[in-house]
């Protein structure tokens, strides 16, 4: 109706695990997805009519698929991808901390234009996951687009200003978080757990 603001929903869904004790952002190791329960719970939870999109790797792609039912799946989105690690990809983060400790501890404690050599800083993984939210928005807004996507959700949750810190010590498997925004794009956060 006429007056009315249109509201659309994210469904932000993390991928399933990886198992990997390291920085995974741009590789492509799989995701467990051997929970089927879970995943079927998760799946029930999200709505029917939502459209269901991921990046192009395959831990996210793997995971939308699962979660996807008879939803509407959309093509992958690179800009969806995880931060890029640059040379921190795939190490631990105590090996990272001892070879560079001040930049390494000023990444999580102090986000912004700290990055990881020949990485991402914040901002700029914010900037494209912004951006990749927005083109969502306006290209299908009214809908309920599932962002089934590496860890696009935590990320896009760290970009919508909630804490950086949440999503480092979340590690359900594929938990959904709903974020929804108004004309002035300030988030209300809902978090489902499967």
């Amino acid at each position: 109706p006429e007056g009315r603001i249109a509201m659309t929903r994210l469904h932000l869904v993390r991928h399933g695990p990886t198992h990997i004790r390291g920085m995974v952002g741009w590789s492509d190791p799989p995701a467990d997805l051997s929970d089927v329960e879970a995943i079927a719970r998760l799946s029930a939870h999200l709505p029917p009519e939502a459209l269901v999109i991921s990046s192009d790797l395959s831990r996210a792609s793997a995971t939308a698929v699962a979660i996807q039912g008879s939803r509407r799946r959309l093509p992958h989105r690179a800009a969806l991808r995880e931060i890029n690690f640059g040379t921190w990809e795939m190490r631990p983060y105590k090996e990272i901390e001892a070879e560079d400790p001040e930049r390494a501890r000023a990444y999580w404690d102090q986000p912004g234009e700290v990055r990881p050599p020949e990485g991402e800083s914040w901002n700029e993984v914010c900037a494209r996951i912004d951006g990749a939210v927005d083109a969502l928005i306006a290209e299908h807004g009214g809908a309920d687009p599932l962002a089934g996507s590496a860890r696009a959700g935590s990320r896009a949750e760290r970009c919508l200003r909630l804490s950086h810190r949440q999503p480092l010590g979340h590690r359900d498997p594929a938990p959904a978080r709903g974020l929804e925004t108004g004309a002035d794009q300030s988030p209300a956060v809902m978090e489902a757990r499967t």
